[in-house]
C-alpha cells in the first residue's frame, strides 16, 4: 500500500487512457511483449506505473484490433498466435497497403523527411552491427512510418499501424532467434533514393521487398514450427 500511496494519482481521464494505450501499442510493435506469454492486467498495471482501469480499456481495445487475445478463464492476455494462413493474410495486407503508402508519399517527400530517413536507417545500422534486436525493432517501425506519415493517407495508414501491431512480437521471436546478423539487406537505401527522387514506382517496389524479405523469414519460422 505504500508503493501505491508513493506514486502520482491518476486521473481517470481521457489522457491517461491514452498514454496507456500508445505503451502498450509500442510494446507490441516493437515485440517487447512476446508471443505465447500470458500476462496479468494487474502485473501490466503495475509496470506501467497505473491503476488497473487505463489498462483494461487499452486492452479491449486492442483485442478489437486483433492484437491482443483474453482468456476468459484466467483473463490474462497474450499475443494470439501466428498460424501459417494467418500470416499468409497479414503478409497480402501489407503488401497491397504500405507499397501504396510510401509511392503516395513519394510526391511530397522533402529534405527534411530525406535526412530523418537518413538519420533513422544509421540507427538501424549500428543496432544490427551490434546485435541490438530491440534497437533494430524500433528503428525500423520509425522508418517505415516516418514514410508512410508523409502520404496524407489516414486510412490507409491507419491499417497499416494495425498490421503492424499483429505482426511485431512474431518479427522479435524471429530476428531475436536467427540474429541480426542473417536478416536480409534492408531496401532502406533504395526507398530513399526514390523518395529523394520523388519516384513513386521507385519506392513502391523498395517497400514491396522490403517487406517480402522479411516475412519470407517469419514464413520460414512458421514453417519450421518455431
Amino acid at each position: 500500500m505504500a508503493e501505491a500511496k508513493s506514486r502520482r494519482p491518476l486521473a481517470d481521464s481521457t489522457a491517461v487512457h491514452d498514454q496507456v494505450y500508445d505503451a502498450i501499442r509500442q510494446a507490441l510493435i516493437t515485440g517487447r511483449i512476446a508471443p505465447g506469454v500470458g500476462v496479468s492486467l494487474r502485473s501490466l498495471a503495475a509496470e506501467l506505473g497505473v491503476s488497473p482501469m487505463p489498462v483494461r480499456d487499452a486492452v479491449r481495445r486492442l483485442a478489437a484490433e486483433r492484437a491482443l487475445a483474453i482468456n476468459p478463464a484466467n483473463k490474462r492476455l497474450s499475443v494470439p498466435s501466428l498460424t501459417a494462413d494467418r500470416l499468409e493474410q497479414l503478409s497480402q495486407a501489407r503488401l497491397w497497403i504500405e507499397p501504396e503508402l510510401a509511392a503516395r508519399a513519394a510526391p511530397l517527400a522533402d529534405a527534411a523527411l530525406i535526412k530523418s530517413l537518413q538519420a533513422i536507417d544509421a540507427r538501424l545500422d549500428a543496432a544490427l552491427a551490434a546485435g541490438d534486436v530491440d534497437g533494430y525493432m524500433t528503428a525500423n517501425h520509425a522508418f517505415h512510418f516516418a514514410i508512410y506519415q508523409r502520404s496524407g493517407a489516414e486510412v490507409l495508414l491507419s491499417m497499416a499501424g494495425g498490421l503492424w501491431l499483429q505482426v511485431g512480437p512474431f518479427m522479435r521471436v524471429v530476428f531475436g532467434r536467427v540474429g541480426t546478423g542473417s536478416l536480409p539487406t534492408d531496401r532502406h537505401a533504395e526507398a530513399i533514393a526514390a523518395l529523394k527522387a520523388r519516384d513513386a514506382e521507385g519506392a513502391r517496389r523498395a517497400i514491396a521487398a522490403d517487406l517480402s524479405e522479411g516475412m519470407d523469414k517469419m514464413r520460414a519460422a512458421v514453417e519450421a514450427g518455431s
